[in-house]
């Protein structure tokens, strides 16, 4: 029998603070599983937990659940499964023996998920992107229109990076994604989705390290605004363990793009239901209002081309408010770039403010910058991002 989310009216009476209303009215719904959620300790994959999850998509796309809720699934896994199938003592370390391991693994999880949401009667598709996929701006659109058609014929999107390419292509140099935390982090900007949900296999952010501190408390919500500086403090990080720092990285892109997030627990197999019913799990990043498309592009996905270093002044105004930026509030111009790329914006300490789509070329910019010229204005869209993570990587490595 299939396992439905659970409905808002069984929480009605839970106190305002274990129920989060933002969350349950959230109708598109991106969910990462990482890979210890996905697996069990032994290596096998956790199928009665990975089913749960399966049976909350089917139950909204079925909308036996809630009506005109949709989800999303983002699922690392595919190196781990591959390398078991390959019997591999360890976790590979050369490019093209990860991406042999993935090549195997994607098809062992996505025939895992194709039988599970038979089950069901609900179709399934994947989708293995690279980083070209959403920062080409023609691409992202592609893309986000394939994923609403999807949505619309009640077809379950599964998407993860394309391992074995991305992992060969990028020998010694970025991985595309360095983590599925930010694919599912961008994957919710461009499609404009209402909620993302990363499951891991902690409770979620701690006020210290959980792994040094016995009291670690979970930290249930991260308010609008929080900008989490300094967030590492005598040896004790606030990004915890097990990924921590890749995950709050995500929430905060997401919540730039104006979607709502939640860092929890994955190994439950209830977790997902619960959470989408607007109990208080794990740790929540409330979001603003959602901006236009574009901008959530810009400022989400797209990469930048150069840098726009600005003076104290203009960081300011920008902060403020002001629509446009002017030659004279702009100290160097960094980079080769045409009229209408994405740059970012640094302030005088050379930390990231904003981005913007400039109103001219590099050589143009710098050639105003030079003469001063006030009235020039180098950007004629800005978004300025307010947030930043500080503290150590808290073990963040492979696919978490």
């Amino acid at each position: 029998m299939m396992q439905a989310a659970a409905s808002t009216d069984a929480l009605a009476g839970l106190p305002p603070s274990a129920f989060r209303p933002a969350v349950a009215a959230a109708r598109t719904v991106v969910v990462k599983l990482g890979t210890r959620v996905l697996v069990d300790d032994a290596g096998a994959l956790a199928r009665q937990r990975v089913a749960a999850v399966v049976a909350t998509a089917a139950a909204l796309h079925l909308g036996s659940a809630e009506p005109g809720r949709q989800v999303v699934l983002v699922s690392s896994g595919a190196v781990g499964a591959g390398r078991g199938s390959l019997r591999l003592d360890r976790a590979p370390r050369r490019p093209e023996l990860k991406g042999t391991c993935a090549a195997v693994g994607q098809g062992m999880l996505m025939a895992f998920y194709q039988q599970s949401f038979h089950r069901f009667g609900v179709p399934c598709g994947q989708l293995l992107l690279g980083q070209q996929d959403l920062e080409q701006r023609d691409r992202a659109l592609a893309l986000r229109q394939t994923l609403l058609a999807m949505l619309e014929h009640g077809v379950v999107p599964v998407i993860n990076e394309n391992d074995a390419v991305e992992t060969a292509a990028h020998r010694g140099g970025e991985r595309a994604f360095a983590d599925n935390d930010r694919l599912a982090a961008l994957l919710a900007a461009v499609l404009g989705a209402d909620l993302l949900v990363l499951l891991t296999d902690v409770e979620g952010l701690h006020d210290r390290d959980p792994r040094r501190h016995a009291g670690a408390r979970l930290v249930e919500c991260v308010p609008l605004g929080d900008r989490l500086d300094g967030v590492a403090a005598g040896g004790a990080s606030l990004v915890g363990r097990g990924g921590m720092r890749s995950k709050l990285e995500a929430a905060l892109l997401a919540r730039r793009a104006g979607c709502q997030t939640v860092i929890a627990d994955g190994r439950e197999t209830a977790t997902l239901s619960h959470l989408l019913a607007g109990e208080a799990l794990g740790t929540w990043f409330p979001a603003g209002a959602r901006p236009a498309a574009l901008d959530r592009w810009i400022a989400c996905a797209a990469r930048p081309r150069g840098v726009l270093h600005l003076d104290a002044g203009a960081v300011a105004a920008l902060r403020n408010g002001r629509a446009s930026l002017l030659a004279a509030g702009v100290r160097r111009v960094e980079g080769s770039f045409e009229r209408g790329a994405v740059v970012e914006l640094r302030d005088p300490e050379g930390a990231a403010v904003g981005r913007a789509l400039t109103a001219a070329g590099a050589d143009a910019c710098r050639r105003e910058v030079a003469a001063r010229g006030r009235g020039a204005t180098l950007a004629r869209r800005e978004l300025i991002v307010l947030e930043a993570v500080d503290g150590d990587t808290g073990g963040q490595g492979g696919k978490p």
